[in-house]
């Protein structure tokens, strides 16, 4: 998107905001919420594209609320004001006729405070012609798939307390795997605010190694425990899983929550294991659906003890705690894992012998109150023998409790840390992701 766009864009969306606060009346209450983007969506199989183009979007939730009710509509927001304005008035007309047929809600929250922000980050992107050349003159004798999704990512939000932020950023996410002639594959992420070309070469260069060994005979393993070491990607997808259902005070409350012998203090986790809210790289907006800002850092687990859990403003609300800026659904947005001691050369050496896991998918909770995962390995996994590379394994099921692997069993995290993307285009471009280390595990369980 040009500046000259970017600023259209925020005139007319401050517009809407300053028109909406003349036309409600003085028992309504409203918040506006903006999602736009401009982004180029490249699709590569076989490393050859079969599918570019670019993408101007945009969209408008507003929320009404009056008399202990609230409604929503979603609308397109395109930046020509005339366009836009008949849009939501039309949807503002819709909220009113519609408040008065709904219950009342015990625990809704109305916009407070007087928050303000403006971030703007700029990146340094490839070119729309130049990210095709760029991206397949590594992999260009490969069977190479993927997608490349980049450009600039807008959030905003205003309401009738005359709260305003405005979020916009450059980014990009390359999604990508290097199939062998067997069908088995290496999966990676490439991401940030800037192309870096040397990580990019580093990253594909490590990928054709392992590319390299999948070529051999895959070994299959019986059920059991094994010494295994989950590299950033596989961290986090286990990272995520805390999002459904484990650092949400809502969840802890209601009995739901994996970590609610953790917040009892009952059980605790590693003290290896540190995990905080780190906002302070500017990959997403610190403000939420009410407008609220979240602190630049918050811990979350120090330790191996839950020293905050996530608390929205309706959660606080109901069970008479305090707020600390969380979104509605009280899920990680910018989760950092805290490093360790294990440096990249003395992964295998320290591994020894046991599993090397790349990636993993189906995860789900098995058993949720007592932290159990359940889920498979799957791209370049790797059985290690007397700290040498040995063969690639068969896919595997595990079932193992988070008290376990970030708990007693947990040997060591690596001392770097790798940034694991949100690449989900659902509607829109996902923005953040989750900054990992690698993690070194003892006697994981494997089931199937």
């Amino acid at each position: 998107m040009k500046i000259e766009e970017l600023s259209a864009l925020e005139v007319s969306f401050n517009q809407l905001i300053e028109t909406l606060l003349i036309k409600k009346a003085e028992s309504e209450q409203f918040t506006v919420k903006l999602s736009s983007e401009r982004s180029q969506f490249t699709r590569f199989n076989h490393a050859k594209v079969r599918q570019t183009g670019c993408v101007a979007d945009g969209w408008i939730e507003l929320t009404l609320m009056a008399e202990q009710r609230s409604s929503v509509r979603q609308f397109p927001f395109t930046g020509n004001w005339d366009v836009d304005w008949q849009l939501a008035y039309t949807a503002l007309q819709e909220l009113r006729d519609e408040l008065i047929l709904l219950p009342i809600d015990p625990y809704l929250v109305l916009p407070s405070g007087n928050n303000t922000s403006r971030e703007i980050h700029s990146g340094n992107l490839l070119a729309a012609k130049a990210v095709v050349p760029t991206v397949l003159q590594l992999v260009a004798e490969l069977d190479f798939t993927g997608i490349y999704a980049g450009g600039l990512v807008v959030k905003a939000y205003g309401d009738s307390n005359g709260q305003k932020h405005w979020f916009a950023t450059d980014s990009f996410t390359l999604d990508y795997s290097l199939f062998s002639t067997s069908g088995q594959a290496v999966k990676g992420t490439f991401a940030g605010s800037n192309w870096d070309i040397s990580a990019y070469i580093a990253k594909i260069s490590e990928a054709k190694k392992q590319l390299e060994l999948l070529a051999r005979p895959a070994k299959e393993l019986p059920r059991g425990q094994y010494k295994t070491y989950f590299a950033p990607a596989a961290v986090a997808d286990l990272l995520l899983m805390l999002s459904w259902g484990a650092v949400s005070e809502a969840d802890i409350q209601q009995g739901n929550s994996a970590l609610a012998a953790l917040s009892r203090q009952e059980k605790q986790l590693s003290p290896r294991f540190s995990l905080k809210e780190n906002f302070q790289r500017g990959l997403v907006p610190r403000f939420n659906e009410l407008g609220e800002i979240a602190a630049p850092e918050l811990p979350v687990i120090e330790k191996g003890q839950l020293v905050n859990s996530l608390v929205n403003s309706r959660t606080a609300k109901e069970y008479q705690k305090i707020a600390n800026g969380a979104n509605g659904s009280e899920t990680l947005r910018a989760p950092e894992v805290t490093t360790g001691n294990l440096i990249f050369e003395q992964i295998i050496p320290s591994l020894d012998t046991g599993l090397y896991v790349s990636n993993l998918h189906y995860l789900n909770w098995s058993d949720r109150h007592t932290g159990r995962i359940t889920g498979m390995t799957r791209y370049a996994c790797f059985w290690v023998e007397n700290g040498e590379i040995i063969a690639p394994i068969e896919n595997l099921r595990f079932d193992e409790s988070l008290y376990r692997f970030w708990g007693e069993n947990l040997v060591d995290l690596t001392n770097f840390q790798e940034f694991i993307p949100e690449v989900g285009t659902y509607e829109s471009r996902q923005l953040g992701g989750s900054l990992v280390p690698g993690m070194l595990v003892e006697d994981f369980t494997y089931t199937l």
